[in-house]
């Protein structure tokens, strides 16, 4: 059987390209589409049959598609894939409005409707020649969202939005995690004792200025691992008790999980890979309580779901959390949820469900 996997883009690094890696490791030989694709930030790829759309001969593209939102669909559509028999689009955006002709298989892994478009459009789209370039991108959307045979929901929240906007049915399938990486202590973390920990990319939507601002009141430590376009204003916004510390490697971002009071998520994710680490680690999480939040952390039990993500609900949930005990292995069970083998389980049985009902 021919696969090929297709993504928005290939220019970051982050809880998607945790995903992308899982399918790479079910789909070895497969060959992979993609608009832009910019190797020195996606080393990860740097294996992998990845085949790019002719964005790709203009290097200022590959990390600044932003700038052509317009052209997306024209790429997507203009990709062949009349020699493969199952073709899994992967995204949050265009992948999943590729054409395949009669007899291929095309499942589509939602990580959610259009961001932009939808449910964040306020934050990305905020004068007028966006807002009418959206208009036209809905409506391509909208009909790219009945090309794939299935969807596949990241989570409860996905699931939903999947059935408001698109009005299809879809499954929940959360994302991978390889909770075995956090089975041994690990001891490589530089000096800083008794913090509280979150890791994202610094970009807007993250909200980490909500966590500074608390932890600058409360005067406790915070450790910030990540890096990206607020990483400047948030350091100048940080007191000397808030720490960071930009990209780590893998094996000092387990040693910090491990080490850590707690997580803390301020911000609504679609689910939230970095928080389901965290539980494998064993560290409780301290959350917004909506979207993916909702699906990892059992409240009272392995975290607390803040209502409001605002300044001085944080600090009220922190100081109640310095009066409760979490159990470790509670934490690490929960986390099983979401393990690497049992994703690729369910995600193997849908594709040959998907593919026997295709024959017929």
């Amino acid at each position: 059987m021919r696969v090929a996997l297709v993504y928005d883009r290939l220019n970051k690094i982050g809880g998607a390209e945790k995903v992308l890696s899982a399918f790479h490791g079910l789909f070895p030989n497969a060959d992979w589409y993609t608009s832009v694709w910019e190797p020195s930030l996606t080393t990860f790829a740097k294996t992998w049959h990845i085949r790019t759309s002719w964005l790709n001969k203009l290097p200022s593209l590959r990390t600044h598609h932003e700038w052509i939102p317009y052209l997306m669909p024209f790429v997507f559509e203009s990709f062949d894939f009349s020699s493969y028999d199952l073709v899994i689009s992967v995204g949050s955006a265009e992948s999943k409005g590729v054409i395949t002709k009669p007899g291929t298989v095309h499942l589509n892994y939602c990580l959610t409707p259009t961001r932009y478009l939808y449910s964040h459009k306020d934050e990305y789209l905020s004068n007028g020649i966006y807002r009418w370039v959206a208009s036209f991108l809905r409506k391509w959307d909208l009909v790219a969202a009945t090309r794939p045979d299935e969807m596949i929901a990241i989570s409860t929240q996905v699931k939903s939005r999947i059935q408001n906007i698109y009005k299809r049915n879809s499954e929940v399938v959360f994302p991978p995690v390889d909770t075995s990486m956090f089975s041994d202590t690990v001891s490589q973390w530089h000096g800083v004792t008794d913090y509280y920990l979150t890791v994202a990319r610094l970009v807007p939507y993250k909200k980490i200025d909500i966590l500074i601002k608390a932890f600058n009141q409360n005067g406790r430590t915070l450790v910030v691992i990540g890096d990206g376009s607020e990483r400047k204003r948030l350091a100048k916004l940080a007191k000397t008790n808030i720490h960071l510390l930009g990209s780590v490697s893998d094996r000092e971002l387990i040693g910090y999980y491990q080490h850590a009071r707690a997580f803390l998520q301020a911000n609504e994710e679609d689910f939230g890979i970095s928080m389901s680490e965290a539980q494998a680690a064993g560290i409780p999480v301290i959350a917004y309580g909506r979207g993916g939040a909702t699906d990892i952390v059992i409240d009272q039990k392995t975290g607390i779901l803040v209502q409001r993500n605002q300044v001085s609900d944080f600090i009220s949930a922190i100081d109640l959390f310095e009066t409760m005990a979490f159990d470790r292995k509670v934490c690490q069970s929960n986390a099983e949820r979401f393990n690497q083998a049992k994703w690729k389980v369910q995600i193997s049985e849908r594709i040959k469900v998907l593919c026997q009902t295709n024959q017929k």
